[in-house]
Parts: structure tokens; C-alpha cells; sequence
């Protein structure tokens, strides 16, 4: 399953997003994004996902890398991170985003992160 997430910074601090309490993952952190549907781009995919999860446009800038993840309890995905600007930060969230947050990267507590998403935010200056 392809995936694809949206890099966004804004004065040095990194977009993510909460997911819902008693979904899969529940309550981690993770970059916006979502799943990438058949016959459809990766920049349609994330311009999508952006305007479903936060309700707001964006404008996808570079593919900045891949990364492949296995879950025990699910499908092999392979990650697209794409570098990306929103066209506004008055976020409305849908019932699939629990709370966004602003946060420096080496800031990032990588325990409360999606699995997927942690040796990413890694190469981004997180802590180990």
C-alpha cells in the first residue's frame, strides 16, 4: 500500500497530527497524510488527504524520500514524504485528526510517534 505524507515546516517546526483515540494507532503522532488511491498521484493523493484531515489547501513542492514499514498488524506500506506548503493555518480538523501541533524536530518524542514515520523524522534531526 503506497502512502504519502506532507513534510510541512513552518519557523523551524514540523506539522503532525493525533490520531483518534480507539482507532488503529490510537492517539500517536504522525505527519498528514494518508493512503494513495489507484490511478491517482502522489501530489493528488496529498492534496486530498490535507484538504479531507485539516480542511485546508496544499501545494506539494518536492519528494524529499521513501520509506518502506512492515507492520505486524497490517499491510507493508511504503511511505512517500513530499515537502509541501498549506495555503492557509486556520485548521479545521475532520473526525480523523484528535490534535494537530507545531513542533521542532528535535523536539519530537519519537515513543509517541507512528512506527512508520519515526526513522523519517530521524533523518529530519529527532532524537534517537
Amino acid at each position: 500500500m503506497r502512502v504519502v505524507a506532507a513534510v510541512v515546516l513552518r519557523e523551524g517546526r514540523l506539522l503532525l497530527t493525533q490520531r483518534p483515540a480507539g482507532g488503529p494507532h490510537g492517539l500517536l503522532w504522525e505527519f498528514p497524510g494518508g493512503k494513495v488511491e489507484a490511478g491517482e498521484s502522489v501530489a493528488a493523493a496529498l492534496r486530498r488527504e490535507i484538504l479531507e484531515e485539516l480542511g485546508v489547501g496544499a501545494r506539494p513542492l518536492e519528494i524529499l524520500g521513501r520509506e518502506a514499514h512492515d507492520y505486524p498488524d497490517g499491510p507493508a506500506v511504503e511511505i512517500v514524504f513530499v515537502r509541501c506548503e498549506l495555503d492557509a493555518f486556520d485548521f479545521a480538523p475532520s473526525h480523523a485528526v484528535h490534535a494537530v501541533r507545531w513542533v521542532p524536530p528535535v523536539e519530537v518524542d519519537l515513543a509517541g510517534v507512528l512506527a512508520a514515520d519515526r526513522a523519517f523524522l530521524r533523518r529530519l534531526g529527532a532524537p534517537a
